[in-house]
């Protein structure tokens, strides 16, 4: 009998991928693909779990499902920051470049 490979396992690879690559655009974009790929991953898993002689491409899972588990955690620490960002300094010293620069020259004296 002929293997056939996991649904998602391809998409679950690309989509963790994307988590760790989107961690930088505020931690939101990458957070929401990294938690799909999660959750798909572990349907996956669960599928293979049942029949594993039947279904192929299992590597494929696992590494996606890494990968989104350390996408997840770059872009909590990425979001984290952000609104740390935010809530130290505030939005409007954030957009403004050379209030931004005069505040880090004084916590550098």
């Amino acid at each position: 009998m002929e293997q056939q490979k996991l649904p998602n396992a391809t998409l679950i690879l690309v989509f963790g991928i994307i988590s760790i690559v989107t961690c930088c655009c505020y931690g939101v974009i990458g957070l929401i693909f990294g938690i799909i790929a999660l959750v798909l991953a572990n349907k996956a898993m669960k599928l293979y779990a049942e029949n594993p002689e039947i279904y192929d491409g299992i590597q494929n899972v696992k590494t996606g499902r890494i990968l989104a588990i350390i996408g997840i955690i770059l872009n909590v620490l990425a979001l984290a920051y952000f609104i740390w960002a935010i809530s130290f300094f505030g939005w409007e010293t954030l957009q403004d470049p050379e209030r931004m620069q005069e505040i880090l020259e004084q916590y550098q004296q």
